[in-house]
């Protein structure tokens, strides 16, 4: 193990390197070192980055694929990739994948600015600028395990369908970002469907391209994006919703559906052309524990998961009720209608318990009171934020 320290003297001399072994100790192999250098004080603002790999014995300048005015403020190496480089530069971020053979712009809607250090930190890349401040490249395992491509191999972009590992998710937190690369030739991707299964191939969570016309709510969570080259979406780590109708408006309700507990699972991409699948990728995801909560069993956050389903069925089945009482309002039969407004009429009724039918905006909940589907929403909102014991007397409140 080495560590290489640049250290500048005062004002514009010469800057020193030094190498500082561990204790003294003797390594069989050198890892390799990194410097970038800035020269505009002698009218150079050429990029400079050098690699060693002997314990600076030799060096090699390596900024192929830099423009040659981006003079180079920091380079940093990827912690989980060996070979993977980022450079902080005048004109914006670059990254090589063959530790220095090659760089390539790392800048979609990054502002042309001068990028004063790149640090990648966890699954983010921080980086600072030079008067236009912090900005942070989130989700950067795509890039981890993107592949260039050799002769004889095909790389990343030349593959029809790649879905990349995720990271490490964790309950209570932002969920995970699912990302994947579609090639031009898997065929539609408007018939995509990306799920996500449990560890007894359980579906729990299915994600689909919108549907022309459909309006999504906020219970809903994100479509399934369409199209091709990197695509992602975010999967909140909770299963499917319940169903929900146009205008439901509720007094209270974070959330439709309850979270998953810890552990392994796995995600399914596949793309079809109507009629056959043409591709598919899957991979796996882990789900792990909040690790700032205390005293709380693994049992009981299954337990608070059956729970959740629990609660998420007899939402759906409220809310489904009404679905189904309001189709009566769509019937054309000449023969039927008469039938279907008597039965609808006395189905109102019905629907009035069910769902607050007077609520036409969010405010409405304060004057009217709610009906079945909202107070049951209302326990799995309060069951959401309950992380500690598994609450037995919560079971009570179903009956």
């Amino acid at each position: 193990m080495l560590a290489l320290q640049c250290e500048p003297v005062k004002r514009s001399g010469p800057a020193r390197m030094h190498r500082r072994s561990n204790a003294g100790r003797v390594w069989p192999r050198a890892a390799p070192a990194y410097v970038s250098a800035r020269l505009p004080l002698l009218d150079d603002f050429r990029p400079h980055v050098w690699r060693t790999e002997d314990y600076g014995e030799t060096w090699t300048r390596i900024v192929d694929g830099i423009r040659d005015d981006a003079d180079v403020n920091s380079v940093r190496e990827d912690p989980n990739r060996e070979g993977l480089l980022y450079a902080g530069t005048n004109h914006g971020v670059y990254v090589t994948f063959d530790d220095g053979g090659w760089w390539q712009e790392l800048n979609p809607g990054l502002p042309d600015m001068p990028v004063t250090d790149v640090i990648p930190e966890h699954d983010e890349l921080a980086m600072a600028s030079h008067g236009r401040g912090f900005w942070v490249l989130d989700n950067v395992g795509p890039l981890r395990q993107w592949e260039p491509g050799s002769e004889g191999v095909p790389g990343t972009a030349e593959r029809d369908l790649v879905l990349f590992e995720p990271a490490v998710a964790y309950r209570s937190g932002g969920g995970v970002v699912l990302s994947w690369w579609m090639g031009e030739g898997v065929g539609s991707v408007e018939d995509a469907t990306l799920e996500v299964f449990d560890a007894t191939g359980q579906v729990v969570r299915t994600f689909e391209p919108a549907r022309e016309g459909e309006e999504r709510d906020r219970w809903s969570g994100p479509a399934l994006p369409v199209g091709t080259s990197l695509q992602r979406v975010r999967w909140d780590l909770r299963t499917d919703p319940a169903a929900t109708f146009p205008g439901m408006i509720l007094c209270g309700v974070r959330t439709m559906a309850p979270a998953v507990p810890p552990g392994t699972y796995t995600v399914r991409l596949t793309v079809g052309d109507g009629q056959e699948m043409t591709a598919m990728g899957t991979t796996q995801v882990e789900v792990r524990r909040n690790p700032w909560i205390e005293g709380v069993t693994a049992e009981d956050l299954v337990a608070q998961y059956e729970f959740g389903v629990r609660v998420r069925d007899e939402v759906d089945r409220a809310n489904r009720a009404v679905i189904e009482i309001r189709r009566m309002e769509g019937v054309e039969d000449e023969g039927l209608i008469e039938a279907a407004e008597r039965l609808r009429v006395a189905l109102e009724e019905i629907e009035g318990e069910i769902y607050q039918v007077r609520n036409r905006s969010n405010q409405d909940p304060l004057n009217f009171p709610i009906k079945v589907n909202n107070r049951l929403a209302n326990l799995l909102s309060m069951w959401r934020g309950g992380m500690g014991g598994r609450g037995r007397g919560w079971s009570r409140c179903l009956g």
